[in-house]
């Protein structure tokens, strides 16, 4: 995923000597993660090692082939800024007046991330609604939010879940890596429904500078000043946000729903220590959960029957 593309950035400006070299290396960091990328880009090594990854994708095929044979309707909602949000809803076949919302991580989409949640959720007799964020997949905008524009957005999805479903319609959110990052912000907004009865958060980073600082640092063995300062101009001038506008941490502050932190163990690219600062931070309601062996975003297939064990035990906490 993202180190790999910070690798230019590090390579290409950071190891020349100067300020213009500096200003090029943030350019080059900026244009290759900030941007709408045109691929997926999956860094196996940090998702997992390539063995168990084949296993996944086995999982994932499996729970999104089951998913699309389901009856399904694609939806929309704008942004505050203008922009075609596109989603995907799956009616439950037995209503129960409960949605989960899922939100997908960094260069995906909703039907990558979600359908084995998405699943999860229909087979409770809940609606499932997986939604691409801005600068992803049917979703229009040029440039990616990491969380600081998208919880905006969200705020929208579960405007359009209340106007669907009606305003007592509960709610939970469920987001991974970027996503879980944009779920955490939405919940700190002042305005955030209070028919969200709960938070799922698998392994979020504290905030977008937090993340690039940790892998420049880890490695590149660089300082964040003056490459991320500089991308950090260049990211608020072009895409309208700074990497420090929000962060998790201030957001769980707030304490407004109960929150269930996962995060794998093993995750080498947003390390476990920021879903454990979350936690810390979390003046809610809240729950911790550690995968074992665990890389980035790969909890869910790590040990799937435990996972949805720890998912339904908090759910059933709040959901009568």
């Amino acid at each position: 995923m993202l180190p790999a593309l910070i690798a230019a950035a590090a390579a290409g400006g950071v190891l020349a000597a100067g300020a213009s070299a500096c200003f090029i290396g943030a350019r080059v960091l900026f244009n290759r993660v900030i941007p709408r990328q045109k691929e997926v880009r999956v860094d196996v090594s940090e998702m997992a090692d390539g063995e168990k990854w084949e296993e996944y994708i086995k999982i994932i095929h499996r729970e999104r082939d089951k998913l699309l044979q389901r009856k399904s309707e694609q939806v929309t909602v704008r942004t505050r800024d203008g922009l075609n949000l596109y989603g995907d809803y799956f009616p439950s076949e037995k209503p129960s007046g409960r949605t989960a919302i899922l939100v997908h991580g960094y260069t995906s989409c909703g039907m990558n991330d979600c359908p084995a949640m998405a699943e999860y959720f229909l087979e409770r007799n809940w609606n499932a609604l997986i939604v691409d964020q801005r600068a992803h997949g049917k979703s229009e905008g040029d440039y990616v939010g990491f969380g600081i524009l998208d919880r905006f957005d969200c705020l929208k999805w579960i405007d359009y879940v209340r106007g669907r479903s009606g305003a007592d319609e509960e709610i939970a959110l469920f987001g991974v890596s970027m996503g879980a990052s944009t779920v955490l912000m939405a919940s700190g907004l002042e305005n955030f429904p209070k028919n969200v009865k709960a938070v799922i958060a698998d392994c979020a980073f504290t905030s977008p500078y937090e993340v690039f600082k940790h892998i420049l640092k880890r490695d590149y063995h660089l300082p964040p000043h003056p490459i991320m300062d500089i991308n950090d101009r260049l990211c608020r001038k072009k895409a309208g946000y700074g990497f420090r506008d929000c962060s998790t941490l201030d957001a769980v502050k707030k304490g407004v729903c109960p929150i269930l932190f996962i995060h794998g163990k093993e995750d080498k690219f947003v390390p476990a220590y920021m879903t454990e600062e979350n936690y810390k931070a979390c003046t809610g309601e809240k729950e911790m959960f550690i995968m074992e062996n665990a890389g980035h975003a790969a909890s869910m297939y790590e040990n799937t029957e435990l996972y949805k064990e720890k998912v339904t035990e908090f759910l059933d906490k709040y959901f009568d």
